[in-house]
């Protein structure tokens, strides 16, 4: 953290001859200071001038001006040269950081002043220049707390995390107290650190033992620290622990925990927690960070009447000078479905869009199948004078895998180069699913086999998936001999190759791949759907057990089904790994979340309402024909996102042309 931009709080401490030389000036009487107050006051000397016109420029953004200004200025004061600092590394200027630190090292007063070694490691770390800020620490004639505090926090932003824990275990050796913000960027560097040493949860759960013993667990700035961290890694149930006993809880605490449930999958818990946070406390107002985290959970989970509610309040709150927050709001209105909305946010922004702007449009694009769209803005963007980022080169192929736009994701893919952006896993897991899709499985398996990397497990999980479309079961097992080895503990592999298995008839291997799942006890991730009706949120869980709502949805899928089966339908069990009749496989079918969502917005929602349906995995194939039957029947527009893309069903018809 920052230590605050006034340095007078600090002068006595960190300076105690400043002290004893005020202390030792001879006491006024008070006919003396009457009649010193009657004397004329002298103007203050130049340099005194200098000082303040420096720091006025500095907080101008005149950067050249003060530079110029300072040189000139035979005794800078210790705010003067904070202040340069501070400008220089908002301006990314580290030319001008460098020659005031010149100019610290030759001034026989404050080249020992521990709280401009920490101004100059802020401002060289904010610049990316760790080389410099360590030579200051090692430098240092005076290593205060802050002095250390402050190089913790250059490593682990650099993501140096391995030599932030090692520098934090040196305070431990020489007896440096720590305080709270040690912890916190100890805990950050656990993050940050490499995995050869020690697993990251094993890190922070040994500084958060630390950190209890030494009576700082609870401190609201390590507690909502810990909540990060544990969010980061997944781990929700501990950062819910922490939450809980925290006895003061400020904005940042809330949205830190917000924003765990965010990133989870668990964004109806996330809305619920907002809802309690703006109810508990009229003076907690939520900051930027807040109502992107929010949005972000409003977007989860199509909840479109919570989203419009939020940029209400954006509206009122002035947060739409924001460009993060207006990106954030974009994302939602195209999450939710509304393409047009978002595509308003996006004008909206104007000369001030980013690059985050531009990937979130061009991502909506591919979400709703548009992948040509897609491929537009992105050349606009480029046209612009905007240089793609990683992520931009995500989001356009898998725009091209969407809509089987294999020649334009070939040419994209290999145009990445010409903006000096190296291929990561990522690009090549969203090449193999645009090739698998489209059949072309050799090509995909061919792009593997030549990657200048290790091939991640988002590569083989394309391959998988496409073998899955495709029921190609020699692909489908060279990907799951890697996956096995490379994710042990995830069931969803299992459980894919057991489907590509059934539809194969290969019914022995089937019960091989049950019976690894039960010796492991893996369990597959459930089903979950979510819609929203009347601006609260309902989630179901595709779930053997029975209760009277769920009969009730589920009878009335059955008469979509019975209706369905005159015109010739047949239930896909195949989805249905259990080895049983028929008949009750195709009641489990009736079970599915997606089935149970659809069937509880018909009933509670009026004619012509639009259904707005989420899901955390892939749309199954008997569910996607149950949709379109519906969407005609009952002549309502129902729009499902699943884990992939969004399918708008309408009139019997799927936007995807049954293509995902």
């Amino acid at each position: 953290m920052s230590f605050p931009a006034t340095a007078s709080p600090h002068a006595s401490l960190l300076h105690p001859e400043v002290g004893s030389r005020a202390a030792a000036r001879p006491r006024l009487t008070r006919s003396s200071r009457c009649l010193a107050s009657l004397a004329p006051v002298p103007p203050p000397p130049p340099h005194e001038n200098a000082n303040h016109l420096v720091q006025t420029l500095c907080a101008n953004g005149r950067l050249a001006r003060a530079a110029a200004l300072l040189q000139g200025i035979p005794a800078p004061t210790q705010r003067t040269y904070e202040s340069v600092l501070l400008a220089a590394a908002r301006a990314g200027d580290a030319a001008l950081a460098a020659a005031v630190h010149r100019r610290l090292e030759a001034d026989p007063v404050f080249r020992s002043d521990p709280f401009l070694s920490t101004r100059l490691i802020d401002a060289y770390a904010a610049l990316g220049e760790l080389p410099a800020a360590r030579q200051v620490f090692d430098e240092a004639p005076v290593r205060s707390i802050f002095v250390w505090n402050a190089l913790l926090k250059a490593l682990a932003l650099a993501d140096h995390g391995e030599e932030a824990l090692a520098r934090l275990a040196d305070m431990g050796r020489l007896r440096v107290p720590v305080d709270s913000y040690s912890y916190a960027h100890g805990l950050k560097a656990c993050i940050a650190a490499s995995a050869s040493h020690a697993p990251a949860s094993a890190l922070v759960r040994e500084i958060h033992a630390h950190a209890v013993r030494r009576g700082y667990g609870l401190h609201t700035h390590v507690a909502t620290t810990l909540i990060d961290c544990y969010a980061k890694l997944g781990i929700v149930s501990y950062a819910e622990r922490v939450f809980a006993t925290m006895p003061e809880r400020n904005v940042v605490s809330w949205t830190a925990m917000i924003g765990c449930y965010a990133k989870n999958e668990r964004p109806g818990d996330a809305i619920l927690l907002f809802q309690e946070m703006m109810a508990s406390d009229e003076d907690l107002v939520p900051n930027s960070i807040t109502i992107v985290s929010i949005l972000h959970a409003c977007a989860g989970v199509n909840a479109l009447g919570q989203g419009k509610l939020l940029h209400a309040y954006i509206l009122r709150r002035g947060f739409d000078s924001l460009v993060s927050v207006m990106n954030a709001l974009m994302a939602m209105y195209m999450k939710c479905g509304c393409l047009e909305s978002g595509k308003h946010i996006f004008n909206s922004i104007g000369h001030r869009k980013d690059v985050v702007s531009w990937n979130t449009l061009i991502s909506g694009y591919g979400m709703h199948g548009l992948g040509h769209e897609a491929v537009q803005v992105f050349e606009d963007m480029t046209h612009m004078g905007v240089s793609p980022s990683i992520i931009t080169f995500i989001s356009v192929l898998g725009a091209c895998s969407h809509a089987g736009l294999v020649d334009e994701g070939k040419r994209l893919f290999e145009s990445m180069v010409d903006y000096n952006v190296r291929p990561r896993t990522e690009h090549y897991a969203c090449m193999v699913d645009l090739l698998g899709r489209a059949g072309h499985l050799d090509e995909a398996v061919e792009l593997i086999q030549g990657m200048h990397i290790t091939p991640s497990p988002q590569v083989w999980g394309s391959l998988l998936g496409a073998c899955r479309i495709h029921r190609h079961v020699e692909y489908a097992e060279m990907a799951c001999s890697q996956l096995f080895d490379l994710e042990p503990r995830n069931a969803g592999n299992y459980v894919l190759l057991a489907d590509i298995y059934a539809r194969a008839k290969l019914h022995s291997q089937v019960d091989v791949l049950r019976d690894l799942l039960e010796v492991h006890e893996l369990e597959k991730v459930p089903g979950r759907s979510w819609i929203e009706v009347k601006k609260k949120l309902h989630m179901f869980v595709s779930v053997d057990n029975k209760n009277p709502q769920v009969e009730e949805l589920q009878a009335l899928i059955g008469e979509f089904v019975t209706q369905m089966k005159n015109d010739g339908y047949v239930p896909d069990t195949g989805v249905v790994m259990y080895d049983i009749e028929e008949e009750e496989k195709e009641k489990i079918l009736l079970g599915h979340s997606e089935k149970l969502a659809v069937a509880f917005g018909l009933i509670n929602t009026g004619r012509g309402e639009v259904l707005r349906i989420s899901k955390n995995l892939r749309l199954c194939e008997d569910c996607h024909s149950v949709t379109k039957f519906i969407s005609k029947f009952t002549e309502r527009e129902i729009i499902v996102r699943d884990v992939n893309r969004f399918h708008h069903f309408r009139d019997g018809v799927c936007s995807c042309g049954d293509y995902w």
